[in-house]
Order: C-alpha cells, then sequence, then structure tokens
C-alpha cells in the first residue's frame, strides 16, 4: 500500500474518532460523582506529552525523530488495516456504553455495569481500540518519538483504567468483583 493512502486511511480514521467522541459526549448522563483535579493530572500530563511526542516526534532532534519502521507497502497496509479496525472497536464500544460514557473519572446518574458487546471481551474496549489505532498510528509515523509517545499514552490509560475499576469496585462490588475475575482488562485472555 503506498504510503499516502495509508496515511489518508489513518487521518480518516482519526477525524472520525474525533467528530464521534465530541457528538457523543453531549448525550451522556448527568454526572454525580468526578474526580478530583490532582487525580486527573496522574493521567493527563503522561497522555499530553504521549500525544506530542507521537504527532510531533518527526519534527524533534535526533534521536527522537529517528525512523525505526521501514514504509514497506506491507507494513503501511498493516498500519491502515490495525487503525481501522482499533476504530470499529472502539466505536463499537463506545455506542454500547451510551450514556454512561464520560472521558474522566466519574459516576453517572442511574450509572451501569456493562458487561455485553466488546465489553465481554476486555473491560476496557475503548481504551483497547484506542491503542490498537494509535499502534497503526505509530507503524505510520515510524520515529522513535512516536514509540515513546504510545508507551506514555499506555501508563496514562493504565492509570486511569485503575481509578475506574477502583470505582466501579465501590459501586458495584459484587458484580464488578466476578466480573474482573472473567474478563481481562485490554488485551483478550491476556492482560
Amino acid at each position: 500500500m503506498p504510503f499516502p493512502i495509508a496515511r489518508a486511511i489513518i487521518t480518516a480514521c482519526w477525524g472520525v474518532f474525533i467528530v464521534v467522541w465530541m457528538l457523543a459526549a453531549i448525550f451522556t448522563k448527568r454526572t454525580v460523582y468526578r474526580e478530583t483535579l490532582s487525580q486527573r493530572l496522574r493521567y493527563v500530563i503522561p497522555i499530553i506529552i504521549g500525544w506530542f511526542l507521537l504527532f510531533r516526534g518527526n519534527r524533534l532532534p535526533y534521536p527522537l525523530n529517528v525512523r525505526l519502521i521501514p514504509h514497506t507497502d506491507a507494513m503501511l497496509a498493516v498500519a491502515a488495516m490495525l487503525s481501522v479496525c482499533g476504530l470499529a472497536l472502539l466505536l463499537w464500544a463506545r455506542v454500547i456504553l451510551g450514556r454512561n460514557w464520560s472521558g474522566i473519572v466519574t459516576l453517572k446518574e442511574e450509572h451501569e455495569l456493562i458487561v455485553r458487546g466488546p465489553y465481554r471481551l476486555v473491560r476496557h474496549p475503548i481504551y483497547t481500540g484506542l491503542l490498537v489505532l494509535l499502534i497503526g498510528t505509530v507503524i505510520l509515523q515510524a520515529h522513535l518519538g512516536g514509540i515513546i509517545g504510545l508507551v506514555l499514552v499506555f501508563v496514562s490509560l493504565w492509570i486511569k483504567l485503575s481509578d475506574e475499576e477502583e470505582l466501579m469496585l465501590k459501586q458495584f462490588p459484587d458484580q464488578y468483583a466476578a466480573y474482573r475475575l472473567r474478563v481481562k482488562r485490554v488485551i483478550p485472555f491476556i492482560l
């Protein structure tokens, strides 16, 4: 697959993600609990640095701009396919989560524990889909800064999902504990 086509596919995936996320945020339930700013900063700071390195790392000085992944047709096709699959998973998860979604750690009014759809495969399919989309982007970008950025985004999401799980255990002690025993966090059957 030629680079311009892979780049167009991955750019379109990010465009769809941004538009859907912004529109869907309008239709969430009223928040009844919200994390503190200090709790939020624990994962927001690494994710901001990670995004910067991922999307601007090729413009940074050596060694962050070093290309580590070859731009072969096969690698670019893999990057595009991963991005499309990641987008599909996170959109499916967002639809199933519905009005319970929030961009920060919250409890919504009449919050529900969702365990259907992609939530049968992993407890955090939006993060899984986002990470797969990011991996596709890293393959396309191909630079060291992007790889470091991906690691920082993963760490950030891990911090956030740990906070979310603590909140879910408080809200749904028996159901969430059983759910955690059955379903892995972000990679089916593994992690």
